[in-house]
């Protein structure tokens, strides 16, 4: 997702860029909150509504496929038009980095009789001299040319040196390097880009923060998924030997009579395998001396 979100902070601080190329037209956006809508909502955090005179534009950057946009995209325009029902609702999804994934030309969410449509735009099939033509799209440039990534790059960072504001062509560069990542190595980046400095820009800090809370919360499911298969077994081979012992026991009982507590304790502790070793050899035992035997000998093996 942090990928996805560099794309919503370029929205955010370039919103003329994406009404020229998205609208065709210079309409001022302003920006709603997902908290806005009155249930909540799902992954509010990469939500990107903008909202024009009689216009809601929904937009959602996907790095990758997932089999939940359909119904994402469902769901959030029911809510929209329970919150603005005489507003007209734009949805696009754009997809940032090459695939041969059907899922990427997905236009509809169909449930029954419930038909629902938006649009769908594949990073990777759009101009990507339109898009060098906006400050704010520069970044994805890079991406909208996979076949020939490196002269599109030095051609963004040209670009991107024309921009007068300092502010703006410091956010510019650092997006434009961190989506790069998605086909270049840090190295080849470093290489074209000439050893920028991008470590500064808001948008470097976010993406990083984005970033590593991403890999924490990853490594925290693993060790958790790891965690509980493990407690699982764990506990399964416990019960299994605890399940082995009180059978043994009942038997020896059986067959021998009533058993010291320490002895009995001694035989509880037995692993699984002992227990049915033991199961198997008390069939022979005459006495309780019997049972003591068995035990010295199987402890010394």
């Amino acid at each position: 997702m942090a990928y996805d979100n560099v794309c919503k902070y370029l929205v955010e601080w370039f919103p003329e860029s994406f009404a020229r190329w998205l609208l065709g037209s210079p309409v001022s956006l302003a920006q709603l909150q997902p908290t806005e809508l009155s249930t909540e909502p799902i992954r509010a955090d990469s939500l990107i509504l903008l909202r024009a005179q009689n216009l809601i534009l929904h937009l959602e950057f996907q790095t990758d496929p997932d089999p939940d946009i359909p119904f994402r995209m469902a769901d959030y325009c029911l809510r929209l038009y329970r919150r603005y029902p005489a507003q007209e609702v734009r949805q696009i999804v754009i997809y940032l980095r090459k695939t041969q994934s059907e899922r990427v030309y997905q236009t509809s969410f169909q449930r029954g009789s419930l038909s629902h449509r938006f649009e769908v735009l594949r990073l990777w099939e759009q101009d990507p001299e339109v898009l060098s033509q906006y400050p704010g799209l520069l970044p994805l440039a890079v991406l909208a040319d996979p076949e020939n990534p490196e002269p599109r790059l030095r051609q963004v960072v040209r670009a991107i040196a024309e921009i007068e504001d300092p502010k703006l062509r410091q956010e510019v560069k650092a997006a434009t390097a961190v989506l790069a990542g998605l086909t270049w190595t840090p190295e080849e980046i470093s290489r074209v880009l000439g050893g920028l400095a991008v470590r500064e820009s808001t948008i470097y800090q976010m993406w990083r923060a984005e970033a590593l809370k991403e890999g924490r919360e990853e490594g925290l499911k693993q060790g958790l998924e790891q965690g509980l298969q493990q407690g699982l077994q764990q506990g399964l081979q416990q019960g299994l030997q605890q399940e082995a012992a009180r059978l043994t026991l009942s038997q020896l009982r059986r067959k021998l009579g009533s058993l010291p507590e320490d002895l009995s304790e001694t035989i509880r502790l037995l692993p699984t395998e002992q227990l049915e070793a033991l199961a198997e050899a008390l069939l022979d035992f005459q006495t309780l001396a019997d049972l003591i035997q068995w035990l010295r000998e199987s402890s010394s093996n």
